[in-house]
């Protein structure tokens, strides 16, 4: 035992040797530079969005601390979506209108809203009520719902073609929803009024999901709709702006940003506020971390090329409409087997990193849109857990406390946004990112490490004492901060995301 102790030890040491050696030849000191005669201005606000789901209801495990989190951090722009798998927490008035009755109930959407408005009290939100009353369109037959609000349904959202090609049915839906959160109630389609007691201030209302997706809406189609729905619910609310598209896979239509955003297919004063469109990188089922941490940032290259693309668009026919990139996150494979088979199998706990990696790369989305003008990027999203989505999750399912993703999210919205000056910044390679800010606190340094391994940095000379707050995978319940730093060399965690601020 002695013996094979002292072998194992001098095995051990030998390894170690190499390891050193190897690291000594491979490891690479990033010297940073920054020239403020090349700077761009930022018009960039970092957010996220909230799917409503069971979790967010009251009394559920994770409802306080998720609410807590989203006050805490205090966000404009946040996206608030009742969507397609719980019909009773989406869909208002889940039964045509007959007889002189109606169906009108929001028992079960009223409660998660009020503590979403309450949790954003002071900034402005996106609503999206994105689920269209499957009555509304011609299916071979009615379309079924569980009566337990609780239960998923994948299936609720049918059909093609609306049963009213005037849109004014399908306005008029979004105009009473309107109403009953703004005006105090509603009117009815009988001329019944409901109240509802709500006056709140809406900023922005985005018309629908991912609508290349849902319902497979045409270019055509979904303008003709936007337009009559738009012309409607300004009626109501003047004021109010409007979010549209919110495209799942906008790299494969392009036709249709070109055709809406084009000013001869709407009608006369309509107006276009914002597009949306989404991304999240989606590794195989045959990889790991260690692939990761190279398959998010190639995924996320592709995304920025189909981002520039439609930019092109925007500029062309539209320059003055905003664009808000309003679900940007990760879906592991595991999510995928999980939703593909409902009550029979559990999706894997991601491994720890996973979460810092994951940040970091929505970190380095953030910094390359911000050099290209993107007006707001928003994580995905605020609470998943298992059965829904777990990878996508922004508050840990199992402490109900901010995990990595949020915290970088924070760290973000804490030190930019619009009106940041950008310094051309060099000194980074594909497996580090470095951005120079120049805000109202002072001069910033976004460092961003994208690989599973330490890295380090030496910062200009022009640094002087600074404080650095960071998210690293050793500390991953906190932001950690430190002031007063004069170090000129700073090392790096594996998929650290640091801000260095100095005056």
């Amino acid at each position: 035992m002695i013996l094979r102790s002292k072998y194992l030890s001098l095995a051990a040491i030998f390894v170690f040797g190499i390891a050193c050696s190897s690291g000594a030849q491979d490891a690479k000191r990033y010297e940073i530079k920054i020239d403020r005669s090349k700077s761009l201005v930022s018009k960039s606000t970092p957010t996220l969005q909230v799917v409503v789901n069971p979790m967010l209801l009251r009394g559920a495990p994770m409802h306080d601390g998720s609410f807590e989190a989203l006050h805490a951090l205090g966000a404009d722009y946040v996206r608030y979506v009742p969507w397609l798998p719980y019909p009773r927490q989406a869909v208002a008035e889940l039964e045509e209108p007959k007889d002189g009755h109606t169906s009108w109930d929001f028992s079960h959407i009223d409660p998660t809203l009020e503590d979403f408005m309450k949790a954003t009290e002071g900034h402005s939100v996106i609503l999206n009520f994105s689920t269209i009353p499957a009555w509304m369109y011609k299916t071979a037959k009615p379309v079924t719902y569980p009566t337990d609000p609780n239960e998923v349904s994948w299936d609720y959202t049918q059909g093609t073609e609306l049963r009213d090609p005037s849109m004014k049915e399908v306005a008029g839906y979004f105009v009473r929803l309107l109403s009953w959160y703004t005006k105090g109630g509603l009117t009815d389609e009988y001329g019944k009024w409901h109240e509802s007691g709500h006056h709140y201030k809406v900023a922005y209302w985005e018309l629908l999901n991912e609508i290349d997706f849902e319902h497979h809406w045409s270019p055509e189609t979904y303008t003709r709709f936007y337009d009559a729905t738009v012309e409607a619910m300004r009626k109501v609310d003047p004021n109010l702006k409007f979010v549209a598209l919110a495209m799942a896979i906008p790299g494969k239509s392009p036709e249709m940003f070109a055709y809406f955003l084009n000013p001869a297919h709407h009608r006369k004063g309509i107006p276009i506020d914002f597009i949306s469109y989404h991304f999240y990188a989606s590794p195989g089922d045959d990889q790991t971390l260690d692939h990761w941490q190279f398959t998010f940032f190639a995924e996320e290259e592709g995304f920025l090329n189909t981002v520039r693309y439609i930019e092109t668009i925007r500029k062309h026919y539209a320059p003055s409409v905003k664009t808000d990139l309003d679900e940007i996150g990760v879906i592991l494979a595991e999510d995928g087997k999980e939703n593909a088979q409902p009550g029979k199998y559990v999706a894997k706990d991601e491994p720890p990193a996973y979460w810092n990696l994951a940040g970091a790369m929505y970190a380095d989305l953030y910094t390359q849109c911000a050099r290209m003008g993107i007006d707001v990027i928003g994580e995905s999203q605020l609470v998943g857990y298992k059965s829904q989505f777990p990878s996508v999750s922004m508050v840990n399912y199992k402490t109900s406390k901010p995990n990595a993703r949020l915290l970088i999210l924070k760290l973000l919205h804490d030190n930019f946004g619009p009106g940041d000056k950008i310094p051309d910044t060099t000194g980074g390679d594909s497996s580090l990112t470095i951005q120079a800010f120049d805000t109202k606190e002072g001069h910033k340094l976004l460092l961003i490490n994208k690989r599973n391994r330490g890295q380090e940095v030496t910062l200009p000379s022009d640094v002087g004492s600074y404080r650095v707050s960071r998210v690293v995978t050793s500390a991953a319940d906190s932001i950690e901060t430190a002031e007063a730093q004069s170090r000129r060399s700073l090392k790096l965690e594996p998929f650290e995301v640091a801000v260095l601020t100095w005056k």
